[in-house]
């Protein structure tokens, strides 16, 4: 998956907006201001952090070498995806729903149904 298009894919998420709030480099993608993926822009290989469940993040890991323990990222809660290491699209789109779907159940009850009648 190029970048444009893990871009178009995170922004078509109901919500989702993208920011610069680190520096210049550093591509976030937010829900209700709340962060589901991250995509550092100076690398050479395209990758991206993702929240995940605990025990899902350990499972990914073992059986995806592509899936690694989020880089500068709370370990437990975050997986850093290898983009361009053979990882299929429609996985990575999985992905990134998961990770989705992980920040939008974590939100307050109010924001959750602000989203629903965006």
């Amino acid at each position: 998956m190029h970048v444009e298009d893990l871009r178009a894919y995170c922004l078509s998420k109901k919500g989702a907006t993208e920011e610069f709030p680190f520096d210049d480099v550093t591509l976030c993608f937010k829900v209700m201001n709340k962060i589901f993926a991250i995509v550092p822009l100076d690398d050479e290989e395209l990758k991206v952090n993702l929240k995940c469940d605990p025990d899902y993040a350990i499972e990914l890991r073992e059986s995806h070498p592509e899936v690694q323990p989020g880089f500068h990222m709370n370990k437990k809660h975050w997986n850093t995806v290898l983009c361009e290491d053979g990882l299929r699209d429609s996985l990575l789109r999985s992905f990134v729903d998961h990770s989705y779907e992980m920040v939008v159940k974590g939100m307050k009850k109010s924001d959750r149904l602000a989203l629903e009648g965006m």
